[in-house]
């Protein structure tokens, strides 16, 4: 049965469910979004990509700055929706709005809940060493991701992938599992489960501030650093590669069977190797600022860089 479906998202991992529940046939009868932000050089207004995403599907768009306003929630309300679909919206989402459709508000998550609630639980997987995660479908509450889980799909985390490579499996496997969830919705057949009191986790908004390579760390806990900020905002140590350190990014790396000083770069024949606080990563791939991400063995070959240089 096709639905009455209100979407709210804005960036590109929401993308994919948007598109597969147009292809399903549901009416999509409105697209709430960010609004447009500056960008690039000219910092001209450039829209989401769920924005852009529902404008060539015809679907009238909505970007306003709060949900809290009446008149914003009375618009809402006139949708008549039977669901409305949440994908990394960006806005708390209040009382009046989630009790408007029929059927509530289905919130698609990237984890394994209640394991890491809140804005960036791709990131914080990746840097917490998990060894898997989720995406899952849930019916949303006032209180944050505390909602009961409807579907769940797992999915492991392989030891060298990056934020970037979990992303594009999250966002893929969630248009599929937020359209099954619409079908068992509309066939009154969709379950829901309680989360569990215990293992809450908070995966915080990313920090700049945390974003610096601490070679004092293990070599596991600056690897999963390194692919949990991968390929943004991204890992940075500064280099002595001129007259003053530039800072550069490291995109890949991998464990080394070496080790010694935190920050000593031990071996520049292949690709760097940089000694952590117990064992040693090697830069597999790097990103200097203004060019492209370059191989560790392509950025030997444009650098001077010797075994036994100090990293701050």
């Amino acid at each position: 049965m096709s639905l009455r479906v209100v979407f709210m998202g804005t960036p590109e991992f929401s993308v994919p469910t948007l598109m597969e529940i147009v292809g399903q046939g549901h009416d999509v009868v409105a697209c709430y979004s960010q609004p447009p932000r500056p960008a690039g050089r000219g910092m001209d207004l450039k829209k989401s990509p769920v924005h852009e995403a529902a404008e060539s599907f015809g679907i009238p768009v909505f970007t306003p700055k709060s949900l809290k306003d009446a008149a914003e929630q009375t618009r809402f309300v006139d949708f008549e929706a039977d669901v409305a679909v949440v994908v990394a919206y960006g806005l708390l989402l209040p009382g009046p709005v989630l009790d408007a459709p029929q059927f509530g508000c289905l919130n698609l998550h990237a984890s394994m809940l209640p394991r890491w609630r809140g804005a960036a639980p791709i990131n914080r997987a990746i840097m917490a060493g998990d060894k898997e995660t989720a995406v899952q479908v849930m019916r949303m509450e006032e209180g944050l991701d505390t909602g009961p889980v409807c579907m769940s799909e797992t999915v492991a985390i392989d030891k060298n992938m990056t934020a970037g490579e979990l992303h594009d499996r999250l966002s893929g496997l969630g248009g599929d599992l937020m359209v099954r969830a619409l079908a068992a919705l509309s066939r009154g057949a969709l379950g829901e489960q309680s989360q569990a009191e215990e293992g809450v986790t908070y995966a915080a908004k990313l920090s700049k501030l945390e974003t610096r390579i601490d070679w004092s760390k293990s070599a596991e806990e600056v690897h999963n650093h390194i692919r949990g900020l991968s390929p943004f905002p991204g890992a940075w140590c500064e280099m002595p590669l001129g007259s003053k350190p530039e800072r550069v990014k490291v995109l890949r790396s991998s464990v080394a069977d070496t080790g010694g000083k935190p920050g000593t770069v031990l071996s520049t024949t292949d690709v760097p190797a940089v000694a952590c606080g117990a064992g040693a990563v090697r830069l597999e791939q790097i990103q200097r600022a203004g060019k492209k991400p370059m191989s560790g063995e392509e950025f030997l070959r444009g650098v001077s860089l010797s075994d036994g240089t100090q990293l701050d």
